[in-house]
């Protein structure tokens, strides 16, 4: 194994360089390394690099969107020798991921997107401006295990409430984890409408998607 090729794919992240993190990708699966690997072992640390920098104001939004994109172009290219290996990455759970009615906030969310897929959880992304009914269609249609939501503004993060209560009303709120995040999202309103966890960065969305996973086994 080349710890030298792995420390390159995570530059490549941390650069933000997705031509070099495609190259790197199929370099490893010349070379014969198990994809699940290259990803584990060289990319995702790249991610968790600038995740962690971004924590810590040492980077900002555009690195990590372009770490993002890296990292997605990188698990791209090795799609095809995984399904070849039948080697599926172990998949954390699965999220289905919007941001509410009458919010066109793409960013942020797209960024969660990412980050989330990137660690291991498999992401359907129903875009902005989606309607309670169509994400509860989508969680009972792939069995979700998360709801995350985004709002950005006050007026529309009333519909984070109202998916919960259709959640409820739909029966299906014991199995399923919602998370919801968004700037004017806070501690007391993630308690006042009972959902289960937020984070205010797409860092953190990724480590409490992992909690709410593990506390839900």
């Amino acid at each position: 194994m080349s710890p030298e090729l792995f420390q390159r794919m995570a530059q490549s992240i941390v650069d933000g360089d997705s031509d070099l993190s495609v190259a790197l990708a199929n370099e490893a699966v010349a070379a014969g390394i198990d994809p699940i690997e290259a990803i584990s072992s060289g990319f995702v640390v790249g991610v968790n690099q600038v995740g962690e920098a971004f924590s810590c104001g040492d980077a900002f939004l555009p690195e990590l969107v372009m770490a993002g994109e890296a990292m997605k172009a990188a698990v791209q290219a090795l799609e095809p020798e995984m399904e070849k290996r039948g080697s599926e990455r172990q998949m954390l759970g699965k999220v289905v991921l919007a941001t509410v009615e009458g919010d066109i906030h793409e960013i942020g969310k797209s960024l969660v997107g990412t980050m989330l897929s990137a660690s291991g959880f498999q992401v359907y992304d129903l875009g902005v401006d989606v309607a309670t009914a169509k994400i509860i269609g989508k969680v009972k249609e792939v069995n979700a295990n998360i709801v995350a939501m985004s709002a950005l503004l006050t007026t529309t993060m009333v519909k984070q409430r109202e998916v919960i209560e259709a959640l409820e009303k739909a029966g299906m709120r014991p199995a399923v984890k919602v998370m919801v995040g968004g700037a004017p999202v806070t501690r007391d309103w993630v308690q006042k409408i009972g959902a289960d966890g937020y984070s205010e960065d797409a860092i953190g969305a990724v480590n409490v998607a992992k909690q709410l996973m593990a506390s839900s086994h």
